[in-house]
């Protein structure tokens, strides 16, 4: 073969070589990360608020994650969900829930009023207000001023169990709300059953001793409604008809209707320095059966009998039971 045919093919054949090794070079490189714009979008549609219809038809943008609420009467709830306001209602110089105190015992009283300048200086970044009454003429935007305000309830004595419902929604935990409400409804109906078959068909009273007046609880508000629909204790006569006459959760009862007060077991809210062996000792008590029997239990002013909500019937739940039950 001709020596300079050779040397071409000779070169020929190694630009072929380098070319193809170059090519399987490329081929097999790592290629350069590229950026993520699936990742990157997930990350900027995070919203940071919602936008909700309070129930008097305020449009409210809520933060997605409130870090500070202040939601005065409304302690049971946030407590029930695991959220600790940044203060607490109070009436006068600290005068709290009691039966909340051991999870808000360092958490700050706000006047049950909300001054505009005390609800300023919590600095929240959402107020939830109890009902449209709290919110009256200009003080709704007074307080959507300071922080985004939603109005949980048209009126006063909301259905606790909606309410609870309501402000898991607003504070993105409807599922723990739901978990509350669960563990709730089972409590009651073994309390029931227990109930039942201790004392059967029997009824109930629960009064509220001040120093000045008596009050009777109300058949489906406060502490009633955990008595009669609850634990389907029987509602006496006198505090069905009482009931009908007012709105209020506790309504006064005459020493007239306390002679007819036909209740078998008797719970006493005592607001008094007196004992409950005191306050039952006039004539005036002496026909009901429950005074009869000694069935008459007192509870202090600080403890949940007076409210409403899943911790405060709860902890009724549980005084009914360790009083009729008790060996």
């Amino acid at each position: 073969m001709n020596r300079k045919h050779t040397y071409l093919a000779t070169l020929i054949l190694l630009l072929s070589v380098g070319l193809l090794l170059s090519a399987c070079s490329s081929s097999t490189s790592t290629p350069a990360p590229a950026t993520s714009t699936e990742n990157t979008a997930t990350t900027e549609s995070i919203p940071t608020e919602r936008t909700l219809t309070d129930a008097v038809g305020n449009v409210v943008k809520v933060p997605a994650n409130p870090q500070r609420v202040l939601a005065s009467y409304l302690e049971d709830p946030l407590v029930a969900l695991g959220v600790t306001p940044v203060a607490q209602w109070a009436i006068g110089e600290g005068n709290t829930q009691g039966y909340l105190q051991k999870q808000l015992a360092n958490v700050p009283p706000i006047d049950s009023t909300l001054p505009y300048e005390a609800v300023l200086n919590t600095n929240p970044d959402l107020i939830l207000m109890d009902s449209a009454e709290m919110v009256a003429g200009d003080k709704y935007a007074q307080y959507n001023q300071i922080a985004p305000t939603y109005v949980v309830g048209k009126k006063q004595n909301n259905d606790w169990r909606e309410e609870l419902l309501t402000i898991g929604d607003v504070l993105g935990k409807s599922n723990e709300a739901k978990k509350v409400l669960v563990d709730y409804e089972a409590k009651a109906k073994t309390a029931k059953d227990q109930l039942q078959q201790q004392i059967g068909n029997e009824s109930a009273a629960a009064l509220w001793v001040t120093g000045k007046n008596i009050y009777v609880v109300s058949r489906n508000l406060s502490s009633g409604d955990v008595l009669y629909n609850d634990l389907g204790l029987k509602a006496p006569a006198v505090v069905e008809e009482i009931s009908k006459s007012g709105e209020a959760n506790w309504q006064a009862i005459s020493l007239e209707k306390l002679t007819d007060l036909d209740a078998d077991y008797l719970f006493l809210i005592n607001s008094t320095e007196q004992s409950k062996e005191e306050i039952t000792s006039p004539a005036v008590w002496q026909n009901i059966p429950a005074v009869k029997k000694g069935h008459v239990y007192d509870f202090s002013a600080d403890s949940s009998w007076l409210y409403t909500g899943a911790i405060a019937n709860g902890q009724i739940i549980d005084d009914v039971l360790a009083s009729v039950l008790q060996k």
